[in-house]
């Protein structure tokens, strides 16, 4: 793996649930803001997709972009997201 990679697998898996980020984005944290298909194809190639949750990477205009899986199964995956984030909030909210 090369140290690209591994910066684009870290910044990945900073990336709060229920959120997404561009692959510009993660290429410009990773130090390479002309990268964003690069990081791309080093997704694609994700060896721990349980735990390196790529499907919270987004193209820059708000777009699915791919996924190994399907953009069907990437869209689903967001939405459950999504809803384990509300679910946390409320639960946060009520313990104050």
């Amino acid at each position: 793996m090369t140290p690209f990679a591994r910066k684009v697998y870290k910044i990945v898996l900073s990336i709060p649930i229920g959120q997404v980020r561009s692959y510009k984005w993660i290429a410009s944290k990773a130090g390479r803001p002309a990268a964003a298909r690069s990081v791309g194809q080093i997704l694609k190639q994700n060896p721990y997709p349980l735990f390196v949750p790529c499907h919270r990477v987004v193209k820059a205009n708000g777009g699915l972009g791919g996924y190994r899986w399907g953009k069907k199964t990437k869209q689903r995956l967001l939405e459950l997201e999504k809803e384990i984030s509300k679910a946390i909030l409320i639960t946060k909210k009520g313990k104050r």
